[in-house]
């Protein structure tokens, strides 16, 4: 029983050790360079390693035989062929035994010896673009999206191409379109497409409905995000781009008022100097904005310093600056602004320290970990000097002095 059990044990371990030299020998093909050689190489170990063993076991059967004078001859041919084996496998064995003992240090500086991920290379088609062969550009940019199907990057020069190159903006916006319905689309990716399809059915064909429905797009697939709440900026402000554009395209005269005469001789300059909108229609003018465009950050913000400055009315700039810090989708960086502008009116029109004080400490409750509560911080600690430097300062008297006095000729008298 104990040899069966002792014949199954070396036999197991003879399969375990054949089995994980054929996954050495499998894995080392794998990952060589020249699977070629590095096969020839493997044969011939394995050819000279069963010629070995063949020799070894010839010579133990001398040995067996002969006394202890005998076995001498088959013990030295028995070492010297083991040493002769070790060598030349040592000398065709070094560059892949170096390579394994080095990798770990190398790993480290390139990488490892993991094949690089697959990426579409789009150089060929930008050498086209560049020697004005936008139709080879744009077969070579197919090539590779049909293996990478999913490349904004790709799409976007397609696009690009197309739209800039070709003149088809039609087939642009195809092309942009498609990739915007993949229901896997990046929505980073989709609102950059349909941005830039915006701008160029404004720029190029002076569009501004089909620019209008792009930017809709974007506000019926990525509602309550910051994402539509940029669309919404930008359709506030589509017919003051559109008039600009259209006006670029239908150039006509512009009548210029008859100057005035004898300007040189004039006392003062005063009514030639352009006339100020009246703070009062300017502040209808953004009212009525605000009505069609509620989010119209911009406006919102001019509307509450008319408030503050020429009204001199807080309650108003407060309710209309604290609209836009209350809104989630605006970046840290315009809540801070617009929390400043606050403390900004707030010393200007009489509040107290503790008021002011409390305006700016939100910035650092909310956003403790930028460097706005870093700036709201230090403007915090110099509080009192702001203050100070909103107190008038006092009328000082100065004398009565001789006038012209740098017209005078000559020395004074002494």
């Amino acid at each position: 029983m104990v040899d069966v059990l002792l014949i199954i044990l070396k036999a197991g371990l003879s399969l375990l050790g054949l089995g994980f030299g054929g996954w050495l020998f499998y894995r080392t093909l794998k990952r060589s360079d020249e699977p070629q050689k590095i096969l020839a190489k493997e044969i011939f170990t394995v050819l000279l390693v069963a010629g070995e063993v063949y020799l070894i076991h010839r010579m133990n059967g001398h040995m067996s035989e002969g006394g202890i004078l005998g076995n001498f001859a088959p013990a030295f041919v028995i070492s010297t062929s083991v040493a002769a084996v070790g060598i030349i496998l040592s000398i065709v064995w070094t560059p892949q035994i170096s390579a394994f003992m080095v990798s770990p240090l190398t790993n480290l500086l390139d990488g490892g010896g993991e094949p690089p991920e697959p990426k579409p290379v789009y150089s060929a088609a930008l050498a086209k673009r560049k020697f004005n062969r936008p139709l080879e550009a744009i077969v070579l940019i197919r090539e590779q999206l049909a293996k990478f199907p999913d490349d904004f990057e790709g799409i976007l020069l397609l696009a690009n191409i197309q739209a800039e190159d070709m003149h088809d903006l039609a087939g642009a916006e195809l092309t942009l379109n498609h990739f915007c319905d993949k229901p896997t689309a990046p929505a980073r990716q989709v609102v950059a497409a349909l941005s830039q399809l915006a701008d160029w059915h404004l720029k190029k064909a002076a569009d501004g409905d089909a620019a209008r429905a792009a930017l809709q797009k974007i506000l019926e697939r990525f509602p309550n995000t910051p994402f539509a709440l940029g669309a919404e900026q930008r359709l506030a402000h589509l017919g003051e781009a559109e008039k600009i554009l259209l006006a670029q395209h239908d150039r006509q005269a512009l009548p210029l008022p008859e100057g005035v005469d004898n300007i040189g001789l004039l006392d003062s300059t005063e009514l030639l100097q352009p006339q100020e909108i009246e703070p009062g229609r300017l502040a209808a003018a953004y009212l009525k904005q605000l009505e069609a465009h509620p989010h119209d950050a911009e406006i919102r913000e001019k509307l509450a310093l008319i408030y503050a400055k020429d009204f001199r009315r807080l309650d108003l700039a407060t309710m209309e600056l604290e609209q836009l810090i209350r809104e989630p989708r605006h970046k840290p960086k315009q809540v801070a602004h617009w929390l400043n502008q606050l403390a900004n009116c707030q010393i200007q029109l009489g509040a107290d320290v503790d008021t002011v004080r409390t305006t700016l400490e939100q910035i650092v409750e909310r956003f403790p970990n930028l460097p706005v509560a870093e700036v709201a911080q230090r403007r915090l600690a110099r509080i009192r000097c702001e203050f100070k430097g909103q107190e008038k300062t006092a009328a000082v008297k100065l004398g009565i002095y001789e006038q012209n006095v740098g017209l005078k000729y000559g020395r004074p008298r002494t």
